[in-house]
């Protein structure tokens, strides 16, 4: 299958390889739709990790960054044993947002298993929007070369 490119150019990409688990399949041996929905966030998290913007770290500026939209499309399934990489593409924006593209392979032979986004918005601790982008969030850009 041919790789779809993304409509946003990434600024920041992270790719991580997975092993498709016996409690993420369904009665018909594929990996249960549901379960795509976490393997974009091991994605989210493995691309926190490598460039400095994980939960926790957001959590101890005084931020949480709840999901606001999330879309998913399947392409092909997923069985049991099955390796595979999920391509986690940060999408910069002018918003307070965070955005994240993601791309699914099939590690065999590339194909592209699933697509989808996610975006995120800033709460403070009280729980309230920050319709601005908060300092260490600007400072996290211009380190990545991103403003």
């Amino acid at each position: 299958m041919k790789r779809k490119t993304s409509q946003h150019t990434p600024a920041l990409t992270n790719r991580t390889t997975f092993k498709v688990r016996f409690s993420e399949i369904d009665s018909m041996q594929i990996v249960w739709h549901g379960e795509y929905v976490r393997y974009f966030e091991d994605g989210r998290e493995a691309f926190g990790k490598q460039y400095g913007l994980d939960y926790m770290s957001i959590y101890r500026e005084g931020y949480m960054v709840p999901i606001v939209d999330l879309t998913c499309q399947f392409k092909q399934s997923l069985s049991f044993g099955e390796e595979a990489i999920v391509e986690t593409r940060y999408i910069a924006c002018e918003a307070a947002k965070i955005k994240f593209e993601y791309v699914i392979y099939r590690a065999t032979d590339q194909s592209i298993v699933a697509t989808g986004s996610t975006m995120q918005v800033f709460l403070n601790l009280n729980k309230e929007l920050e319709l601005i982008n908060p300092p260490f969030y600007m400072e996290w850009k211009k380190k990545w070369n991103i403003l």
